[in-house]
């Protein structure tokens, strides 16, 4: 389990003294060509709503939602997937979303797509879109287990339930469609991530063999070179060279390369390269993870 061993890496670290490690980061986001779109990713960590207080209670989120809205300013996508967008009670299907409800709020010229009412869309994984630039034309889900179209199905191997959002869009500006699979794969079994992979890969097949510019976003808790990338690649996608920690440990700890990708396929061609906010905001981590974007060409 790869976060369970880094948390253990840590805490040596700690007790030997060594200094802490850390990647340069950007300060801020590079400037965006004037006809391109930008396409981000960003693990923002659930609430829990039965704490009020301690890590990731419902005090602690108000400690970070105002950093957690400067850091999604700062990257200023026209389409970005959220992971653990959720505020967790017991059960699946929960009907209250701090976070999703206060940036849409702090942010009026962004909508959300793949959300619905939770007893059958799951909404924890929302993917928001600039209403200027681009327009909302589908949205779907399917679950990582045996059977992919049942709601909050557990996992493979029966653990908690994960899944891929996805919606299609056309962009405004010159009528390009295009397709953003938000994924979140579980970070606790690597036999879990290999299915998943599986799975998305024969999602995604008949949407390729159709030629449809298709991105894959989101946390694949895998790194490039790692199995679980190269079925996605091997299914066709181009994965954006992201280079460093996009995963910090909530303590600005940089100590393995990107887990969280931004990949494409068909007829979207990059302008420059990926980039990732690695800062505080406000002078608070807003997540444990990093927002990551890139920005890309697409034509019609």
């Amino acid at each position: 389990m790869l976060k369970t061993m880094l948390m253990v890496l840590i805490a040596l670290l700690a007790a030997v003294g060594c200094q802490t490690w850390r990647n340069s980061g950007q300060v801020t986001a590079p400037d965006q060509h004037s006809d391109a779109l930008r396409i981000g990713t960003y693990n923002v960590h659930y609430i829990i709503l039965s704490q009020e207080t301690g890590a990731w209670s419902v005090g602690d989120w108000e400690r970070r939602k105002g950093p957690l809205d400067l850091a999604f300013k700062a990257v200023d996508a026209d389409v970005i997937g959220f992971q653990e967008m959720e505020s967790f009670a017991r059960g699946s299907g929960g009907r209250t979303n701090l976070t999703l409800d206060w940036l849409l709020d702090q942010n009026p010229d962004y909508a959300a797509a793949a959300v619905g009412d939770p007893a059958t869309f799951p909404s924890t994984q929302p993917i928001f879109y600039r209403k200027a630039k681009i327009t909302l034309q589908d949205q779907g889900w399917f679950f990582f287990s045996d059977t992919p179209d049942q709601i909050y199905s557990r996992t493979f191997n029966g653990s908690f339930p994960a899944f891929a959002s996805w919606a299609v869009f056309t962009d405004t500006g010159n009528g390009a469609a295009f397709r953003v699979i938000n994924v979140h794969t579980d970070y606790a079994s690597r036999s879990n991530r290999l299915q998943s992979a599986d799975l998305i890969a024969a999602r995604m097949a008949p949407w390729i063999a159709a030629g449809e510019t298709v991105f894959l976003i989101g946390d694949l808790n895998a790194r490039l070179g790692d199995t679980v990338v190269d079925i996605l690649a091997d299914a066709g996608l181009t994965f954006s060279p992201v280079s460093g920690s996009t995963y910090h440990l909530n303590r600005g700890l940089n100590l393995f390369g990107a887990i969280d990708h931004i990949a494409y396929r068909g007829t979207a061609s990059p302008v420059g390269d990926p980039f990732v906010l690695r800062q505080k905001f406000a002078g608070e981590w807003p997540t444990d993870h990093y927002p990551v974007a890139a920005d890309f060409q697409i034509t019609p």
